[in-house]
């Protein structure tokens, strides 16, 4: 071939893109207006054989002009693959719907059948849905895999068009014995609110094949997101979920944490900006920790999320070994939840892995008025009154809080099995005295009575029993120990325990840490700390929990001053621990 035939192809190669079947315009910036505007690039797409892939992207398209291309796209029934993003820049909204008409009508008489239609960044509303529903429709569509519509505006109206005609598509499609199988769906920036993302949550639903979800920053509080996550459930293969900058709450948080539970091949979850909040969080932490084993990367930034769930977030994470990136920047963690968050991460040997935690907001504020009140306006037609039942046992709670208030030790009572009198005396108001007359089986009788699923129970019927330890008596010593051992050994032990959210618990009731919940701390005696260092040293505690408990020993806590012998000692045995394991 002549130096100047080579030099002629390479240019053309490099003008429209041509790779694999693909006819490339991408980003070059022309003004097409009428069908003179096009000659060029509708002869060069009539003589391209085999055609699999346009590129539109960053040109802009007049209703003559794609009139034009349509035309010639009527014999291309080897279309694949339609990138059209950015390609009204400058139109009227409404030239585009009749554009798109012209397009997708080509495409459906062609016979194509769509894998990929990438519409983003094109503004065109609820009407310019309207211009894709028939194709959305028909048969073209039947094998698409891919559609993006990011930034469309399409809002609530387009949204449930939108959905509506994926579930036709499904149900025809399923009719002719080959189901619409779309892998992919991104719409971002489109304010499809509660009700776009309720619509289209029914047929995400329906369809059962996503991989990835993108929906950012679309206006969705709880009940929107609450859909999204039953919808996902039916959803097994899906590896990306991000609905980043939208507006959980605890309610949305708790209903995504369900849904994840079913999420075995999940790789990548974005819940940034989206005020899971603490429990949120720790409803997301307890699905990560029990499954999604091939997890590569959580994103619980900007949450309002605060230390000791962020504490728990870290711990969910240990044995995810894929993982690449935990984020949790923007939160109300505080400086010192940051550096106990950093040395949790590093006992994990996953330090690398934390993102930055520079812009964390510091420790929330104790104001209970303004603490639910970015649930006003989504929660206005959903108030829930309080029935009977819950309102007898709030009574009971009050009462119990009452007749403890004495004692220094303020807890829930464990809901299990009724007690034997004297274990619930004991745990109820402990003494030393009532322990040992639980007699040699007091430990069996004690792990009976405590709720080991739970671990904030756990941690509370813990603290009650080395209360009451006595260091200089070996009898009541070693009732003590041999209770907490039953009692911990059990719940360690157990499949659904999960042991970072004891740590967390234990760490709110000693006051070591702040809790959303305003749980009152218990008055700390060297029992505790006594009794936490025998545990530390056996071989059912985790040890990247001793990292954490190392971090928050080292404070200056005025909790811990009348303990100063008995946390002296706690702190050396953990510093000897760590360097063991």
């Amino acid at each position: 071939m002549a130096t100047d035939d080579v030099a002629q192809l390479a240019d053309s190669l490099a003008k429209t893109g041509v790779e694999d079947g693909e006819l490339s315009y991408k980003g070059q910036g022309r003004k097409l207006d009428d069908a003179q505007s096009v000659e060029e690039m509708v002869k060069e797409i009539q003589d391209f054989e085999g055609l699999q892939a346009l590129r539109l992207e960053g040109n802009t398209v007049g209703v003559e002009a794609a009139q034009a291309i349509a035309k010639a796209l009527e014999t291309k029934s080897a279309l694949k693959r339609c990138y059209w993003s950015d390609m009204f820049t400058g139109r009227l909204r409404s030239e585009i719907p009749p554009a798109l008409n012209s397009l997708g009508d080509a495409l459906m008489l062609a016979g194509a059948r769509l894998t990929v239609l990438d519409l983003s960044d094109n503004a065109f509303g609820p009407d310019g849905v309207k211009g894709i529903e028939n194709l959305l429709k028909s048969s073209t569509c039947y094998t698409l895999q891919e559609l993006r519509l990011n930034n469309c505006g399409m809002g609530i109206g387009g949204g449930k068009i939108l959905a509506a005609a994926l579930i036709y598509n499904h149900k025809k499609s399923s009719a002719e014995g080959s189901p619409f199988s779309l892998k992919v769906f991104v719409a971002g920036r489109n304010r499809l609110e509660n009700d776009g993302a309720t619509a289209l949550a029914q047929a995400f639903k329906l369809i059962g094949s996503m991989e990835e979800v993108h929906m950012p920053q679309n206006g969705i509080n709880h009940a929107g997101v609450t859909a999204l996550a039953e919808a996902m459930q039916h959803n097994p293969g899906l590896r990306i979920l991000n609905l980043n900058d939208n507006t959980f709450t605890e309610k949305g948080a708790i209903a995504m944490a369900q849904a994840l539970k079913h999420l075995r091949s999940i790789q990548v979850i974005n819940f940034g900006d989206c005020l899971v909040r603490p429990e949120g969080a720790k409803a997301i932490a307890a699905s990560v920790s029990e499954g999604l084993p091939i997890l590569k990367e959580l994103n619980l930034s900007y949450g309002e999320i605060t230390e000791d769930a962020a504490l728990v977030v870290a711990q969910a994470v240990k044995d995810k070994d894929q993982l690449e990136k935990l984020d949790l920047n923007g939160n109300c963690i505080g400086e010192d939840g940051c550096r106990a968050l950093k040395v949790a991460m590093e006992a994990m040997n996953m330090s690398e892995l934390l993102g930055s935690l520079s812009d964390d907001e510091g420790e929330p504020e104790d104001d209970d008025d303004d603490e639910d009140e970015d649930d006003d306006e989504e929660e206005d037609d959903d108030e829930e009154d309080v029935d009977e039942e819950e309102v007898e046992e709030e009574e009971e709670e009050e009462e119990e809080e009452e007749e403890e208030e004495s004692t220094g030790n303020k807890f829930s009572t464990p809901q299990s099995a009724p007690r034997p009198p004297e274990v619930s005396s004991f745990l109820s108001f402990p003494s030393p005295d009532k322990l040992l007359k639980l007699g040699p089986t007091r430990a069996l009788l004690i792990e009976q009575q405590v709720d080991v699923s739970d671990a904030t129970k756990t941690a509370e019927a813990f603290l009650k029993i080395a209360s009451v330890y006595k260091e200089d008596n070996n009898e009541v010593k070693n009732a003590v120990l041999d209770s907490i051992d039953g009692l911990l050994r059990k719940a360690f032990t157990s499949s659904s325990f999960q042991g970072y959210s004891f740590v967390s618990s234990l760490l709110v009731l000693l006051g070591l840490i702040k809790s959303e919940d305003k749980v009152k701390p218990v008055i700390v005696v060297p029992g505790h700390l006594q009794a936490l260092e025998h545990v530390v040293r056996q071989d059912y505690f985790p040890k990247e929990s001793v990292a954490v408990l190392e971090a928050f020993m080292s404070r200056n806590n005025k909790t811990l001053e009348p303990c100063g012998n008995a946390k002296n000692n706690l702190q050396s045995t953990l510093q000897r621990v760590r360097s063991q394991s």
